[in-house]
């Protein structure tokens, strides 16, 4: 595992969260546009994303803390914010889990994890490590944390049972896996979301199940535009 600081750039995984970007053709539920991700790896890039991705225009920006106290984080707990784009769940993360706690930002982008790094350090947030990682690894270390986050990234995986893989072995036995998703919905979702998403929750729910997590149940924030899912790592699970 890897971390960057302000001063040094390091690749990171998925840069999560997107907004107004439209592929040309329908998407197929078990294959990503190729060109998805390129837009983050473009210089200067960063600065526009990081705006559109805090605005309350987004559903996930405005119900921000609703989505925090749905996970139930405690003081002392390790958590991954994957795919965690200009870092608003990260440092959110970190106010609660505490000192004493650790939170992974894991990114495809450069810029962005060199911003949370510049970030966590301005806010004192020790605890914040930005992670290197790639479209079939987050890596993380093996049974290295207790929650796993993926706002808006999980359909921007490339290889996504390869990643659901690497998360698994990242948590811990019993670990949380909670996925915020855009929910597609035919005759009912925007033209974007239609266009950008390859599936709807069902499929997604059906392949992280598949990859041998369980569906858990736990408080939900209430959203329109997006859907919340809860997974468990099984206990027994020391994989």
């Amino acid at each position: 595992m890897k971390r960057i600081t302000p001063k040094l750039g390091i690749l990171g995984m998925v840069a999560g969260l997107t907004l107004g970007v439209a592929v040309a053709q329908e998407p197929t539920p078990g294959k990503v546009d190729p060109k998805i991700n390129e837009q983050f790896h473009k210089k200067g890039a960063a600065r526009g994303f990081i705006e559109r991705f805090e605005s309350h225009d987004r559903e996930v920006f405005a119900r921000r803390g609703e989505i925090v106290d749905a996970l139930q984080i405690e003081p002392g707990m390790s958590v991954a914010d994957v795919g965690a784009g200009s870092g608003l769940f990260t440092r959110l993360f970190a106010e609660r889990v505490g000192p004493e706690g650790k939170v992974f930002a894991v990114d495809v982008s450069r810029e962005f994890l060199e911003h949370i790094a510049r970030d966590a350090e301005k806010r004192r947030l020790k605890q914040v490590e930005t992670v290197e990682g790639s479209q079939d690894s987050t890596n993380l270390e093996p049974a290295s944390v207790d929650l796993v986050f993926l706002s808006d990234v999980y359909h921007h995986f490339e290889d996504h049972e390869a990643m659901l893989d690497s998360i698994k072995r990242a948590l811990k036995p019993g670990g949380t896996l909670i996925l915020i998703e855009f929910d597609r919905v035919e005759g009912k979702s925007s033209d974007f979301v239609l266009k950008h998403i390859r599936a709807d929750q069902d499929q997604f729910r059906k392949e992280i199940e598949a990859a041998g997590f369980e569906p858990a149940e736990g408080p939900e924030p209430e959203l329109r535009e997006n859907f919340f899912a809860r997974f468990r790592k099984p206990a027994g699970d020391a994989r």
